[in-house]
């Protein structure tokens, strides 16, 4: 079974958690989105500054030659919270799916804030992650799901979700 999915959402939402715990269970490739973003895009973040369109733009493209070369089988984090950042990454992986992890500004906030001493990311662009939020609902190949839920838990909604994915593509494909 091929599995190329971004776990996305807002800063806080447990993106990292999730992807660690689906691509051990999925024995797959786990890319830490993060790990992609440039130095001085760290650094405005790490300073409450938000980061641009133009900021973002290398990034996806670094994003997207990973989804490019990474097999058949990866777990990706990435906010993703754009439309045209979604549509990005799809061009590189035409069947890529997504998760997304829904929560509430409080919850988010909340989370941010108590990750502070271990992660870049700084709690006052907690609200500019809101605004940016352009929600994946209706697009084809997206999941929503609730972020307060354990990772084990989701990781068994999303594990079951690809399945039945792959299932009803088969399905088409053999009927055509």
């Amino acid at each position: 079974m091929v599995v190329k999915i971004v776990i996305m959402g807002v800063a806080g939402c447990g993106k990292s958690s999730l992807a660690k715990a689906l691509a051990q269970v999925e024995n797959c490739t786990l890319i830490e989105g993060d790990d992609f973003h440039s130095p001085a895009s760290r650094e405005k973040m790490a300073r409450g500054i938000a980061l641009t369109d133009a900021d973002r733009a290398s990034w996806l493209t670094l994003l997207a030659d990973e989804l490019e070369k990474s097999g058949q089988r990866v777990v990706m984090t990435c906010s993703a919270l754009k439309r045209a950042y979604r549509d990005r990454l799809r061009q590189s992986a035409p069947d890529l799916q997504f998760a997304f992890l829904e929560i509430t500004r409080e919850e988010a906030q909340r989370r941010v804030i108590a990750r502070t001493a271990t992660h870049f990311f700084n709690a006052g662009l907690v609200d500019n992650q809101f605004e940016t939020l352009e929600s994946p609902v209706g697009e084809p190949g997206v999941i929503r799901l609730d972020a307060t839920a354990s990772p084990a838990v989701l990781q068994v909604q999303v594990s079951h979700w690809l399945r039945e994915s792959a299932v009803n593509h088969l399905t088409e494909w053999r009927t055509v």
